[in-house]
């Protein structure tokens, strides 16, 4: 895709990023100067896929995400970025208990998180203000978590996000703001429309 979307999230902020290795198209005429010209179809496709990447969904589930913004009533952009940052495995991710967003849901699949004090194991479960999201206390033993919990001594998670770094825990206090993503949402919307 040409952009940063973190999906491999140590590597991409080291210097062995593939984009700073290689910055270059693949393939045998890699340092052609002759690119077609995109069509706006393709420049919304190319952002669609950069949204699927980035948050590891399929088309149907964006589509349904797309659909149940626009139920809500919110804006376009607003609404779906409300959406997919509010998902279990976004939130996880974004209080830095995972190093990716993968990561994330293999660990929400494998049944190490709680939220408010039951076992949530579906990625895509959509969080609300006030709920906690903690480790699991059998799961926070496992060398994952303790190398995580040495990494997270520097971290500062999203202004919507509260992370007690000792307990291992977090909590949703708003509706997320301030997110940078790789990728311009409005031209998805555009897609959907």
């Amino acid at each position: 895709m040409g952009v940063k979307l973190g999906l491999k999230s140590s590597r991409c902020a080291s210097p062995k990023c593939a984009l700073i290795r290689k910055p270059y198209a693949p393939g045998v005429h890699k340092n052609k100067s002759f690119r077609r010209k995109v069509s706006e179809y393709g420049t919304q496709l190319a952002e669609k896929q950069k949204i699927r990447f980035t948050y590891g969904l399929t088309d149907g589930q964006l589509r349904r995400v797309f659909e149940a913004a626009n139920a809500e009533g919110k804006s376009g952009a607003e609404g779906v970025l409300d959406l997919l940052e509010r998902r279990l495995d976004s939130v996880v991710y974004g209080l830095g208990l995972a190093d990716g967003r993968r990561r994330a849901k293999q660990l929400i699949s494998h049944g190490h998180f709680w939220v408010n004090g039951r076992k949530v194991t579906n990625s895509s479960f959509l969080l609300r203000e006030g709920d906690e999201i903690r480790v699991r206390p059998e799961s926070a033993d496992f060398n994952y978590f303790k190398v995580r919990r040495e990494e997270l001594k520097n971290y500062e998670p999203p202004v919507w996000l509260s992370l007690d770094k000792d307990e291992f825990k977090g909590k949703v206090v708003g509706r997320p703001k301030e997110v940078v993503v790789p990728f311009d949402i409005n031209l998805v919307v555009d897609y959907y429309a």
